[in-house]
Formats: C-alpha cells, structure tokens, sequence
C-alpha cells in the first residue's frame, strides 16, 4: 500500500507498506503495479496510539449497560428515568456517583428499582450496589456472600459489595460471552491500535476471552494483559502476558512486608509490577515498597492521582513509570473541586511534574471508569480544565506533541521513547484528516480517517 501526501513530523511525504511493515518515506514514491493507493491529502500521519490501562471485558458490558452517572445522568428523576427505561431481567447500571442521588444501597435502590434485580457500580469500579431483589438473588441475606459484602449491625445485607469484581462475575455468569467487537471498533476508530489490559482479576477464562476476541479479528489492537500472579501464560502468539496488578486501597492496605513480598514475587516470575494506587497513604505505600524490593525497569505505578511533591522525588529515584488519567480532571474535576482536600488539587493526575522529574510517563483510559477516547486524555493534558471550565494545576499543562507522546510509548515500555513513522518500524498506524502541528484546535476521534494495524485496515471513516 502507498499513502500519498502525508504529513509526516512537520513533512509532507509518501509513505510505502508492505508486509506488516513501513517499507520506505519519501517525498515522492513512484506507485508500483497493482499496488493500492491513499491519498493523505496532507492529514497527519501518526503511530497507532496504545491505550496503557483499559479494561476491556469491563468496557464491553458496560456497552449494553445503564449509564446511571455524570455526564450522562446528573440527578435522582434522571437516574429513575433510566433505570424504568431499560430492559432486562438482571438489571446492570454503571458509572454511578454520589453527586446524583447521595450513597445508595439497597433501601434507596429498591425505592428506583421494585420489581427486578437491579445491581449499579460506582463510576470508581470499587463498589457494586445491589437491590432487594439482587441480593436475594445472590442469597446473601442467607449467609453467603465473601469479605467485602457490607453488612448492618443485625447482619442482614446492605447491598453494598466492596472490591467483589471476580465474585460477583462467577454467580452471574452471562449464559453468552461478551462481545468484545464493538469495544475494538471504538478503539479502531479512536486510532488506538494497542492496549494494555489493566484488570487485576483476570483469569484463564478471561485470558481465554481476550485470546478468542483477537483471534477472530473482534479484537483488532495488539494485546497485553495484566492479571494476578496466577494468570498463566497466553497460548495466541500475538497476546503477551503483562504486569502483575496489584491493588492497594486505603480502607484495607496491607502491610508493608506483605506488599514487599508481592513485589518480589512478581519479580522471580519475570514480571514487572502494575501498582493501583491513588491516594497519598497509597502512592507513599507503593513507592516505598518498590525501593525496598528493588524495582525493575519495567515496574509501573497505576493512576497515582494524588502525588505532592516529596512522593513525586522519592518515585523518581526507583525508576518506574507511571500510567495517568488526564482525562478525569475534565469528567470528575467539578466533584474534586468539591470533594478533594485543598492541598491536594494542586497535584491531581499530574502531567509536567513527572516530567520535570524524570519519571517516565504515559496514560490510559481506565475505560470503562473513564471515556475510551484517547484524544479527551491528550486535551485535558493540555487544557486541564474541568467541565465548567475552571483550570486544575494550570501548571502541569503538557504541550499538545508531549501529551500525545502519552500514548505513543510501546506497550511493554510505557512513557518510552514514543514510536514513530520511520521506516522497519510496524505499520500501526493513525491516518488524521488533518495536519497535527498547524491544527488551531487539537484533533479529535472525530478527525481519525483510517488506522491501521500491520498494515491491515481496521478502521476508515
């Protein structure tokens, strides 16, 4: 294949394919006989971007779930439309926040949801909310249940299930899997031809979903995924195993020498760590524990929303990189406005301090928890404005080439060096429909005109 007219790091070029691979950049390619052609028409032509930290499983139920948040539901007689409207035996709502009908559990969801089982998570993807009808469903009113169903004084189920992601799924298990298709054709459109999946409960049956999903070409992005310590190698050759994830979260941290053993565990196996952590106690947990185990290279700190100045240095001396959510300043900024203590936003989901500190740096969206839009993340680097416009650390704004860069790290070297359209290198690639550095509004994956992946077209507009 041939793509004519590109722009290419600031040059108009042609740019040639051939076998998965960029084959040669000029500024005029002679077409060959029986070669297709593309005419870029000047729009720039980037590396696929990689998605570091989605959940795709997740994301794929969430696409035939309930939106029951912001932006889409903003108060309690739009959260009850929604819910009436919706089909199914087994209601499934997600994205739920507090700033739309105050903490629910389950006297609140039965007085929206009477008549069927009705479960909702939080827009945190921490907590799941249950009704009457749910919880009898699961019998948890019987007895059982596991740590993590919130119970009251008399032991009778609230329908408030903490960190239960795994146990829920195995009572529910959906008599079809989920289909991953439409989930790779919103990233392909996004241009995202890579993505790192980030959830710490995968399992081989997962694993064999994700397996399944690329080889019959729903899943089109190349595919690593994270999982527990267990999670067994992939039988595809084109699935890489990842990181092994591990959760800290501040209401039940675990010692520091526990944590230092999970670090060294994953580290006999070969295997980097992937660090969940977002408040200050767990980010000083995580970063002090890695400099206790001896981090690899490849070690990774995961949201790591809140970090002042001290944990910043201290993370930057063990090397490691961290994976961000820009875009949540702009979908959850107005709540931390409201809800995060004063001296803290000032380092909310920082962008040029981990920079100016030589830690490596990349992002994901955290999808489902967050919008699978790669190009929202990029804006909100830049931006750092809520959605009422008022601006959060104004002076962790990244320029626009450095914020897309987010998203140009390999996917087994996030915050690296960031690919490029340079000849040998794979044909992952992201076609805009205009140029990148003259544009006067940052592009968007309204602007994406074709991706592709080893040269195989996965998405043209």
């Amino acid at each position: 294949m041939l793509i004519r007219r590109a722009e290419v790091e600031g040059q108009v070029r042609d740019v040639r394919i051939a076998d998965g691979r960029i084959e040669a950049i000029a500024e005029h390619l002679a077409p060959r006989a029986g070669e297709a052609a593309i005419d870029a028409a000047g729009g720039a032509l980037l590396p696929g971007l990689h998605d570091h930290h989605i959940h795709l499983l997740a994301l794929a139920a969430a696409l035939e779930s309930v939106a029951c948040g912001p932006p889409v539901i903003l108060d309690r007689a739009a959260l009850a439309s929604a819910l009436r409207a919706a089909a199914g035996d087994f209601l499934r709502g997600v994205g739920y926040h507090e700033s739309v009908a105050g903490p629910l559990d389950r006297v609140g969801l039965d007085a929206l949801v009477p008549d069927r089982p009705a479960r909702i998570q939080h827009r945190s993807g921490a907590l799941w909310m249950l009704n009457s009808r749910a919880i009898d469903r699961l019998g948890l009113d019987r007895g059982e249940g596991a740590p993590g169903v919130e119970r009251d004084a008399a032991g009778r189920a609230t329908g408030r299930l903490l960190r239960l992601d795994g146990w829920l799924r195995a009572r529910l298990a959906p008599s079809t899997p989920p289909d991953l298709a439409p989930v790779g054709r919103l990233l392909a459109r996004a241009g995202v031809t890579g993505v790192t999946d980030a959830t710490a409960e995968t399992d081989a049956g997962a694993l064999a979903l994700l397996e399944a999903a690329v080889d019959s070409g729903a899943l089109p992005q190349r595919l690593t995924a994270m999982g527990p310590i267990t999670l067994p190698r992939p039988a595809h050759r084109e699935v890489v195993r990842g990181h092994v994830k591990l959760i800290l979260d501040e209401t039940a941290l675990p010692s520091f020498e526990a944590l230092r053993a999970a670090i060294v565990a994953a580290h006999a196996q070969a295997r980097g760590v992937a660090i969940h952590c977002v408040g200050r106690a767990e980010l000083a947990l995580a970063a002090s524990a890695l400099a206790e185990a001896g981090p690899r290279a490849d070690d990774r700190l995961e949201h790591a929303a809140v970090a002042p100045p001290e944990l910043v240095q201290l993370i930057a001396t063990t090397g490691v990189s961290v994976v961000t959510q820009p875009h949540f300043l702009e979908e959850r900024g107005d709540d931390y406005l409201r809800e995060v203590e004063a001296r803290d936003l000032p380092w909310l989901y920082r962008g040029r301090g981990w920079l100016e500190a030589g830690v490596r740096l990349a992002a994901g969206s955290d999808a489902p928890f967050g919008a699978p839009d790669p190009w929202r993340a990029i804006r909100a680097a830049v931006s750092r404005l809520t959605r009422a416009g008022v601006s959060l650390g104004e002076a962790e704004r990244l320029t626009p080439e450095r914020a897309l860069a987010l998203f140009l790290g390999p996917l087994g070297d996030p915050g690296g060096a960031p690919r490029r359209v340079a000849p040998v290198a794979p044909a992952d690639l992201c076609l805009l429909d205009r140029p990148w550095r003259s544009a006067r509004e940052e592009p968007s994956s309204a602007h994406v005109r074709a991706t592709w992946r080893a040269g195989r077209l996965v998405h043209e507009a």
